[in-house]
């Protein structure tokens, strides 16, 4: 039915793809059962014997030794049996070659069929365990397609969906850019592999930090925490254990040219570098820079923190919006209240605090600010 050329074929498909002709020719059978029913009848129980060294499919059914016949596309009388084999008894199972002459043409369409669509599935199979090794990883794209909000970009072997919470406010993409973007998650869906890739999540630029800094690849420098709200302003938290190592000037680099490689692959996104540190009080009143803080009062318990700054840093602490505040909360894990000086003097619950901290707290703090802004 199918000719010599077509397992000449699946030899040099073999050699090609690395897919070995096996896999092809066992989807082949399993299609052939199919087509075979299709055209002449579910009734009987078939199966399709394919022998590529002699370049020969053909097809059997089976049928079940009986004394009397019910179903004749399923049964066989014991005397009729025992023309394929002597020593068939009832209930034994005969086979009986069944292979029509007009399904030539139908085995030829079939596999055709089976092989583009095998070959089609194998290759996205192979891109999709490809790209899940990428996963968590930067790489470079192009886009092909705007739909809607959605941008379709192309990854080289696949296509993946850049949706729009996963881009950068304000960003425009064109046809044909070339973009960096983070894969953020490869999956199987109904119709096949879903790669879904982002500029606006904190992966993204963690991964920009981890290429441009040699100690942060190193790990020599580590990030401890990093909070995003995608093109306005990110905030990362470093540390090194090597006291000899800055890990802020790190990051910064000379004359900020590392932080400005990646403000720029941002589009002007502001970033604040800030040294991590175990101490609390510390911590939070770094994670308000770049506002400066007068005095930080935590509550273990209920894992809260009251802040006070000077009366003009105030709406620099809180931050547009609350931008500035909100994320110093995400980095650091604790609810924070800022308030004024002014205010604070004004208010009962922050007498006690001006009460309580002891002089060497307070000129502690305003150490830690100078040092802040001499970095």
């Amino acid at each position: 039915m199918i000719n010599k050329d077509f397992f000449l074929a699946l030899n040099e498909l073999e050699a090609s793809k690395k897919i070995k002709k096996e896999v092809f020719l066992e989807a082949l059978e399993s299609a052939l059962v199919s087509a075979y029913k299709r055209h002449y009848g579910e009734a009987k129980s078939i199966e399709v014997r394919i022998n590529a060294d002699r370049n020969t499919i053909r097809i059997f059914a089976y049928k079940t030794v009986v004394e009397e016949i019910t179903n004749k596309d399923k049964e066989i009388l014991l005397e009729d049996a025992k023309e394929f084999k002597k020593t068939a008894k009832i209930g034994d199972i005969i086979s009986e070659e069944i292979t029509p002459k007009e399904f030539g043409r139908i085995a030829v369409q079939t596999a055709k069929q089976v092989v583009t669509q095998k070959l089609r599935d194998l290759e996205s199979k192979m891109a999709y365990d490809e790209l899940a090794q990428k996963e968590d990883e930067l790489t470079i794209c192009v886009v092909r397609r705007v739909d809607g909000k959605n941008v379709y970009v192309d990854l080289g072997k696949m296509e993946a969906v850049m949706l729009p919470s996963d881009q950068i406010p304000n960003e425009k993409y064109n046809i044909n850019d070339k973009i960096k973007v983070y894969v953020k998650k490869v999956k199987v869906g109904p119709r096949g592999p879903q790669i879904l890739v982002s500029r606006s999540c904190e992966g993204f630029v963690k991964r920009l930090f981890e290429q441009e800094v040699p100690e942060i690849a190193a790990g020599i420098v580590v990030i401890k925490n990093i909070v995003r709200e995608a093109g306005y302003r990110t905030k990362i938290a470093v540390y090194s254990e090597d006291s000899s190592i800055d890990p802020v000037g790190a990051c910064v680099g000379n004359r900020g040219m590392r932080i400005n490689t990646i403000v720029a692959e941002l589009g002007g996104e502001k970033i604040d570098v800030i040294p991590w540190c175990s101490d609390a009080l510390e911590y939070i009143a770094r994670a308000l820079s770049p506002a400066k803080v007068l005095m930080v009062q935590v509550n273990d318990e209920e894992h809260t923190a009251k802040v006070i700054v000077p009366d003009d840093k105030l709406s620099l602490a809180i931050g547009k919006k609350g931008q500035n505040a909100r994320l110093a909360v995400r980095l650091t894990g604790w609810k924070i209240d800022v308030k004024s000086l002014t205010a604070s003097q004004n208010m009962d619950e922050f007498k006690d605090i001006n009460e309580e901290s002891s002089e060497d707290e307070m000129l502690e703090l305003e150490d830690f600010e100078a040092g802040l802004g001499e970095l």
